[in-house]
């Protein structure tokens, strides 16, 4: 009788059901060692880095085929497979009803393992088939329970991926944590998005310049940095499975300053044509003499003699009043543009006066600071105090001093005292300095408005006529006319000259700043 040859099969995944498998190196040691000890003869050995748990692994297919290409032939005499465990060969039904068959019609003569017994004969073919069924059913309940541990940390907040960028992954603690060294400038990059005045590859150059770029040491691609800007992680929030959660970890920006990005997103990726470009000023002012919105056509002058054309851009009155029958001229963008940034520079702000009024606004939120934190002590002392009542009451009416009546409509008002006080820490926590991000916003706005009026951006102009006039702009006999609003209007006053007046914000000086 010939001696059977046997092929030597090792295989590790870095799958998490591997985890506690020994290493290929380690298989093979050991296998070497059981063949030697066994006087197995191995012709060849095959080594595969993949998981078991689907078929389609190209190594076990590839000694499989030569098994049963073979068989127990002359010129293929291998007839027997040596590994660690079944585990090892499947597990997935389709590889292990292979190895099944293969020695069901006797092209497989043998299998041998360090780790389980196997007889080529009916009860070792059923123990093989049962070992083959309890590593596919480890690998299913696994699986199912790795996503039941996933959907539960979803449950309590926690985000199961890699932290974005701005964010650390805390391997001791298994949370996510803010990277002080990058938040600051993502922060950052979210403020100059929402100005208005930036694209998505400026986002890309400004985080590059302050260190921040792919792992390849290469500019963010503006697709990534779309991501970043409308992932709500940073305000609190995580998506999971297309579904947004709330999250535990700590946020970066607001949810105002979120929603004022992807506000900012939605309008730029409108598609934008050059005639959308050239009528700037459309839907932002109305005629005076009828109401209607004004609205901008263009048009070619021919030059005799010089071969040019000309665009001009128009601005008029759409006429479409029923009754009022409109008479006003059109009047060209260049004159209107002109009269629109004269309007605005009236408007701003000076660089020092705005420098002050900053200076006054970090003074005001130290003192709104100090001011909270005596509020908030105060409420928990009261707090604790109601908690040592509330006990109190509680073995009152433990050792009968009270009977239930007097202990329920007591507590009952103890527990409302409690939780108005803690609404209030939280409502004043809110509040106390809410006036002070849209005023620093608006003085930073109001410091660029001359800039804005200068440039030859008719579109930022636009927006900021808008934010500046509201609804107030009419169009009447070629002349735009509109008054500033809100804290607009406080520039026009007085000169232009303001005071600080507390928590109300800024309001007309009696003298000159």
């Amino acid at each position: 009788m010939k001696k059977q040859k046997f092929f030597l099969y090792a295989r590790k995944s870095t799958d998490v059901e591997d985890k506690q498998i020994l290493s290929i190196e380690s298989q093979l040691i050991e296998l070497r060692e059981f063949a030697k000890r066994e006087r197995i003869n191995v012709v060849q050995e095959f080594v595969e880095k993949k998981s078991a748990k689907t078929p389609g692994r190209k190594v076990f297919n590839k000694m499989l085929g030569l098994i049963e290409e073979g068989g127990d032939s002359e010129t293929n005499p291998v007839s027997g497979i040596l590994a660690w465990h079944p585990d090892r060969l499947a597990r997935n039904s389709v590889d292990g009803g292979k190895i099944i068959y293969l020695l069901d019609t006797g092209k497989l003569k043998s299998l041998k393992f360090p780790q389980f017994w196997f007889e080529n004969t009916p009860q070792g073919k059923f123990f093989l088939s049962i070992s083959f069924g309890q590593s596919k059913y480890f690998i299913d309940s696994l699986s199912e329970n790795t996503k039941r541990g996933l959907r539960q940390k979803v449950r309590r907040g926690e985000f199961p991926s890699l932290a974005p960028m701005g964010y650390l992954n805390n391997v001791r603690t298994k949370t996510i944590v803010i990277d002080k060294k990058k938040a600051k400038t993502i922060k950052a990059a979210f403020e100059v998005y929402s100005q208005g005045n930036s694209t998505l590859q400026d986002i890309s150059d400004f985080l590059a310049h302050h260190g921040i770029k792919s792992r390849g040491e290469k500019r963010i691609h503006r697709d990534r940095i779309k991501f970043i800007l409308s992932n709500p992680f940073y305000y609190g929030h995580f998506r999971y499975k297309g579904e947004v959660h709330e999250g535990v970890h700590k946020p970066i920006i607001s949810k105002k300053l979120f929603d004022k990005v992807q506000k900012e997103l939605k309008r730029r990726s409108r598609p934008r044509t050059k005639e959308k470009v050239l009528k700037a000023f459309t839907n932002l002012l109305r005629c005076g003499e009828c109401g209607m919105m004004i609205t901008a056509e263009q048009k070619q002058k021919y030059y005799k003699g010089t071969n040019r054309h000309v665009t001009y851009t128009y601005y008029r009155c759409t006429k479409k009043h029923k009754v009022i029958k409109c008479h006003q001229p059109y009047i060209r963008e260049e004159d209107l543009d002109k009269q629109l940034s004269k309007m605005i520079q009236k408007v701003s702000l000076k660089k020092d006066w705005a420098e002050w009024m900053l200076t006054k606004l970090e003074n005001e939120e130290k003192l709104s600071a100090q001011s909270l934190l005596a509020f908030v002590q105060k409420r928990k002392k009261q707090i604790d105090s109601v908690n040592k009542k509330l006990q109190l009451l509680l073995d009152s009416y433990l050792d009968q001093i009270i009977d239930r009546q007097t202990y329920l409509l007591k507590k009952q008002e103890l527990m409302s005292n409690k939780k108005t006080f803690e609404e209030q820490i939280i409502n004043f926590e809110q509040k106390q300095n809410d006036w002070l991000g849209p005023m620093k916003e608006w003085i930073n706005v109001a410091a660029n408005a001359a800039r804005i009026a200068n440039s030859a951006d008719l579109l930022a102009k636009k927006k900021l006529a808008a934010e500046i006039f509201g609804s107030d702009l009419i169009l009447r006999d070629k002349k735009a006319r509109g008054s500033a609003q809100n804290l607009w209007a406080a520039l026009t006053a007085r000169r232009g000259c303001l005071t600080v007046v507390g928590s109300d914000g800024f309001g007309p000086s009696t003298s000159r700043m």
